[in-house]
Parts: structure tokens; C-alpha cells; sequence
């Protein structure tokens, strides 16, 4: 009896430490880890149903993947070869998000209630593949049992390439890394003070002009009266925009794009001055920070031109959201201005702030009517929060909790958790140069995106949660992967791991994996201290 007993102790302790090995980032909702594994070989095929190009794609990728990494392929739908099944079940009472992945002795399945958890499920089993790189890698597979699905429906990471651009190439990879690890919103912050970079046709200049600054501040903005004496620009054009979209797509994830207004907006008014309120001339700025010049809302030109604008954007985009930014909107000009301040005696606002919420509800009024819907950071509560506005809570969590009150969806993105652009060390001087702020990996983890001051019928409208990759001191692709990871992977296990299953000192075990395996990817990453 003695024996048994430590027989089965030991197959417990055996298995245990087979679980720890498996270190998928986000976290799974639920895994059974048993001895044994199952080994990828030439032998080995991907089985679905060949009429689904989704499938069909999704286990394109994966061979991708491994020939990139392993240099080895797998034979396709081929008879007698289907040692990884995908299988679609609508049957299933899952979200279409999330998947069941099942390793044994008689190879790999995934099932899914849709194509997205396929994919998922696939992101999962490349986490399964060692850690290594080459043809002679033996790939096996631990047998498990995982079920799994995301907490939150919004899963975002921003990045603005207003303040520095980003080749295509770039902007597929960062793509890639949001896939890598379940997340399936991209927020791509395309105008600002310092740079307009995605082509509208009707308004040619936007791209003549708007794109490009004379120059660009050396050093810290806050200290620095420096300048390189350089030109810098860039844009997207359409196609490239609407390719960068497809790209996504096939990687489930969406493009939602931020148009700026009605403040950070100097680079449309640089093209455009009869749009300002004094009329220009502007310049293109060459410093970080934020404009006084913003467009003007006595105007009716302005809304024209934004709405012509948008028509363009919706044809590109075809996401639920519009991001019209709607932040730091200074409002000395409004004041001054006689156009405005006869909006806002005709329309009985009482104040300038009244006079922004009217410039929203309008915006958001126009794009309802083309099906579409607005999220804004979060100063669009100032005066009256548009009806049917999402709301981005960046200054705190006081905005997501009000907005939440009054019953409007809210994404949680607070600086002091979300943003990636603050430096991911205290001693500054050895990390590259940043905007300011300190966020660590922990700090990141850390967050929950349901403030507790929700009650529980006020939390279904925290739709989840998003980093910000700012980018005044983020010039080049190498600094963005570095400001990125390894913090995607906290965020990730923040909006996908069910809550009770979040456990630092667990995560930063699974991490050490992570670390060999942004190796093999080549991402240059901050290094574990």
C-alpha cells in the first residue's frame, strides 16, 4: 500500500513539474498537463476542412512559422498525414475567441467555435515548440489539455506614428507581436501637431505638406533648444494603409485609426489655415508637446474638411470604431476667436468646454450616420459626453468611472499602468532616452482593468484594456521593440488570464522562457535585470 502510495506521489510530482515547463503567455484559462509528448516530424500533417479559406490560411501561417524558425514545413491535407487537426464546431459553448487544444499520443487537435480561436489556439502551440532553431530541433509537444478564453473583448496596443514614422515592414511586424500573444486591436494613432501620414485624396496638401517638419528637436524637449537642421517625414498611402489592414485581419486582428481633433491638429492647418481660427500662417512643429493651434469650431469649413476626411478614413477602415482623439485641446484660440464664440452663442453653449463637446457629438453624429462609432480619450467628458462614445481613460481611472456610471463602454488605458513610452527603469541613465514616468514590468501586470468602485451591473462596460507607445522619443523600429517588450507580455496576461489565475512570481518563471524565445524571433528586448 506504501508503495502505491509513493508510486502515485511520484507520478503527481512528475506531472507537476511538466506543468511548470509549459510557459504560454497569456496564461490559459485551463490546463491538464500529462507525461509525455508528441513530436512534429515530416510525417506529421495539418488536417481541416479544405473548403475553409480561413483555416486554409491560419495553417499557412503556422508552416510559416516553422520554416522561418525551424526550418521544416508540414505536408498539408495530405492523406494519412494528420498529426495537428483544426477543427470548427459552432456547436460549441465557447465565444469565437476562444479554443480547446488537446496533445497526445495520437498527435494535436484544436477546436474552435470560429476561425479566431483556431488562430489563438495555434499561437498557444507555438509556445508549446522548444526553444531553439535550426532543422535538427526535435519538436516535441508536451501532452495537455488546454481550454481557453480571453477575459475582455478589447485587447489593444497603440502606436503613434505621428511624431516619428514607421516603414510598412515595421508596422506588419508589430502586428505580428499583438498576434503573438492574443491581442487583437491595433490603435494606430495617425496625425499630430508634428505629422499627418495617411494619404486623403481630396486633400493632396495633407501629404505635400502636413507630413513633413523642418526639423526635430534634439534631446529632451522640457530642456532642450537644439535642433538636428534636418527634414523628416513619411506617409502611408491608401493601399498601404488597406494592406496593412488585410494583413491584420488575417491575424484577427483590427485597425482602428485615431484622426486627431479638434486639437493636434497644427500639421492639417499648416495645409489647410483658413481651417484655424486666426487663419495661420502655421507651421508643421518641430518640438514635442502640444499646439495652441487647433481647429477652429466656429467654422463650418472645418467640419466640411473632417467630414471628407472621414468619408476616406471609413473606406480604408472598415473597423466598428473611429478613434477621434478629442485630448488636450487648448482653448485660448476658441476664446479669442469671433467665429467660435458666436458658435457658442448660437447653439446657448455655456463655455468653451461646451463648445468641444458640441464639436464631438457633431463628429460622432456624422460618422453614425455612416454606421460608425467614436471612442475619444477621455477629455471628451468635458461638457457632456457625446451619446454613444466610447470613452479612453488615459489621465487615471476618475474617466473610465465616470463615463462606466453613465453607462458608456470605457477601454482602460491610465499612464500609470498603460503607458509604454515611460522608461522601464529607475536609473535613467542607462536606458534609452524617454519621455519621463518609470513603468516595470510588474507595475504592468499589476493592473486591473475593473476599478473597484464599479458596481457589478457598471464593470459590463469596461470593454478592456490598451498600452500607448508614444513615440516623441521613440526614433527608430529597434527603440519601439525595446519599449514594447517585454511589457506586451504583462498587458497580455492582464486583458486574456482570468483574474484569479494571475500570479507574479508564476509569470515571471514562464518569462525566462519568453526571454530564449524573443532571442530566436531576433526582437531586441530590455533585458531581465
Amino acid at each position: 500500500m506504501k508503495k502505491t502510495f509513493f508510486l502515485l506521489l511520484m507520478i503527481a510530482a512528475s506531472t507537476h513539474l511538466i506543468g511548470q515547463s509549459l510557459t504560454i503567455i497569456p496564461k490559459p484559462s485551463e490546463v491538464s498537463v500529462r507525461e509525455g509528448s508528441f513530436e512534429l516530424s515530416k510525417t506529421t500533417g495539418i488536417s481541416f476542412d479544405a473548403s475553409n479559406a480561413a483555416l486554409k490560411d491560419i495553417a499557412a501561417q503556422f508552416n510559416e512559422y516553422l520554416s522561418t524558425y525551424y526550418k521544416t514545413a508540414l505536408p498539408v491535407n495530405e492523406k494519412g498525414k494528420d498529426g495537428i487537426s483544426l477543427k470548427l464546431n459552432k456547436s460549441l459553448s465557447l465565444g469565437d475567441e476562444s479554443y480547446l487544444l488537446k496533445v497526445d499520443q495520437k498527435g494535436i487537435s484544436i477546436t474552435a467555435k470560429a476561425p479566431a480561436g483556431i488562430f489563438y489556439g495555434i499561437q498557444s502551440l507555438k509556445q508549446m515548440l522548444p526553444v531553439a532553431k535550426g532543422a535538427n530541433t526535435p519538436l516535441k509537444v508536451t501532452f495537455a489539455d488546454i481550454k481557453d478564453e480571453p477575459r475582455f473583448q478589447w485587447r489593444g496596443v497603440h502606436l503613434d506614428v505621428g511624431r516619428h514614422y514607421f516603414p510598412v515592414s515595421f508596422i506588419k511586424k508589430y502586428i505580428d507581436y499583438l498576434a503573438m500573444y492574443k491581442l487583437n486591436t491595433f490603435h494606430w494613432h495617425l496625425t499630430e501637431d508634428q505629422g499627418w501620414r495617411l494619404e486623403i485624396k481630396k486633400y493632396p496638401k495633407l501629404t505635400e505638406i502636413s507630413s513633413y517638419r523642418d526639423e526635430t528637436v534634439v534631446g529632451h524637449a522640457s530642456k532642450s533648444k537644439i535642433y538636428d537642421g534636418r527634414g523628416y517625414g513619411g506617409f502611408y498611402t491608401q493601399e498601404q494603409a488597406k494592406e496593412i489592414v488585410r494583413y491584420a485581419a488575417a491575424r484577427y486582428i483590427t485597425v482602428v485609426p485615431e484622426i486627431e481633433m479638434p486639437g493636434h491638429s497644427c500639421a492639417a492647418l499648416t495645409a489647410y489655415p483658413e481651417l484655424g481660427c486666426t487663419g495661420g500662417p502655421y507651421k508643421v512643429m518641430t518640438t514635442w508637446g502640444v499646439s495652441n493651434q487647433v481647429f477652429c469650431a466656429g467654422k463650418e469649413e472645418t467640419f466640411k474638411f473632417l467630414q471628407n476626411v472621414l468619408d476616406e478614413v471609413c473606406e480604408i477602415f472598415p473597423s466598428k470604431y473611429i478613434h477621434i482623439g478629442g485630448d488636450e485641446c487648448p482653448k485660448d484660440e476658441w476664446k479669442k476667436c469671433p467665429d467660435c464664440q458666436k458658435r457658442i452663442k448660437d447653439e446657448k453653449l455655456a463655455d468653451e468646454h461646451q463648445l468641444q463637446s458640441y464639436f464631438i457629438r457633431r463628429i460622432e453624429k456624422y460618422l453614425n450616420s455612416k454606421g460608425r462609432q467614436i471612442i475619444g480619450w477621455d477629455e471628451i467628458l468635458e461638457g457632456g459626453l457625446a451619446p454613444g462614445a466610447t470613452v479612453m481613460s488615459w489621465r487615471g481611472i476618475k474617466g473610465g468611472i465616470a463615463a462606466a456610471k453613465e453607462k458608456h463602454t470605457v477601454i482602460m488605458t491610465p499612464g500609470t499602468h498603460m503607458y509604454f513610452d515611460h522608461y522601464q527603469s529607475k536609473d535613467t541613465e542607462k536606458e534609452p532616452l524617454a519621455i519621463g514616468g518609470f513603468l516595470s514590468l510588474e507595475t504592468v501586470y499589476s493592473y486591473e482593468p475593473i476599478p473597484e468602485e464599479l458596481t457589478g451591473d457598471e464593470q459590463k462596460y469596461v470593454m478592456g484594456a490598451q498600452a500607448n507607445v508614444w513615440t516623441e522619443y521613440i526614433p527608430s523600429t529597434k527603440q519601439a521593440e525595446y519599449m514594447l517588450f517585454p511589457r506586451i507580455c504583462a498587458l497580455a496576461e492582464v486583458v486574456w488570464s482570468p483574474k484569479d489565475k494571475k500570479d507574479f512570481a508564476d509569470f515571471e518563471k514562464r518569462m525566462d522562457t519568453e526571454y530564449l524565445r524573443m532571442d530566436q524571433l531576433g526582437i531586441n528586448y530590455r533585458k531581465k535585470d
